[in-house]
């Protein structure tokens, strides 16, 4: 059985950081390219960033760029995102999300977490 589980949310002031982490299993992980992606009840699912099998590629929406991490473990089977000089808007549902080979900013994974919950505000 595949399964997803995001930890790491909570809230956050303006500025400050958070480590999300996405505990894999029931797949080939190190063969799966993840990804994060956020959602809030105004924005349809937004893409944050993705990284390949072995890390060595990696891809960030503009808004992510500079502040955001994408990371993995494959021993752990543990996709990871750091997050550091949040901003209010940066509040939402961050889900982790798995494919075999799609890696871009679309929501055509395969399979998808349930979400840990990140508001930032003072």
């Amino acid at each position: 059985q595949v399964q997803l589980v995001e930890s790491g949310g909570g809230l956050v002031q303006p500025g400050g950081s958070l480590r999300l982490s996405c505990a894999a299993s029931g797949f080939d992980f190190s063969n799966y390219v993840l990804a994060w992606f956020r959602q809030t009840p105004e924005k349809e699912r937004e893409f944050v960033a993705s990284i390949y099998y072995t890390a060595e590629s990696t891809y960030y929406a503009d808004f992510a760029k500079g502040r955001f991490t994408i990371s993995r473990d494959n021993a752990k089977n543990t996709v990871y995102l750091q997050m550091n000089s949040l901003k209010p808007e940066d509040t939402a549902v961050y889900r982790c999300a798995a494919d075999p080979q799609y890696m871009g900013n679309m929501d055509y994974y395969n399979y998808w977490g349930q979400g840990t919950r990140v508001a930032v505000s003072s």
